[in-house]
């Protein structure tokens, strides 16, 4: 039995690659936008690079983002449009 453990343990697992968003959504069938509001949401598979405050580069793995959607952990809820103009006039 011991032999058997061995010979699993000694293949070398190669990782997954990190794709780009523009082939993630390509994969899901969606927008880049949407896959990226998606990874600054959480979704699993999705991963910042740098550390940059305002712009991230991502990159995400496609068999986590492929069992996230089957979890069903991608939807986004609605938020309300950011106005600055209210209805009816300031006078």
């Amino acid at each position: 039995m011991s032999s058997s453990r061995a010979a699993i343990s000694s293949v070398p697992l190669t990782p997954e690659p990190f794709v780009s968003a523009d082939q993630a959504a390509q994969f899901l069938g969606v927008k880049r936008r949407y896959v990226l509001e998606l990874a600054r949401r959480g979704i699993d598979g999705a991963y910042a690079l740098g550390i940059g405050r305002k712009r991230k580069i991502w990159v995400f793995r496609l068999s986590e983002l492929a069992a996230s959607v089957v979890r069903n952990e991608a939807p986004i809820p609605k938020l309300p449009k950011p106005c600055t103009i209210r209805s009816g006039s300031p006078r």
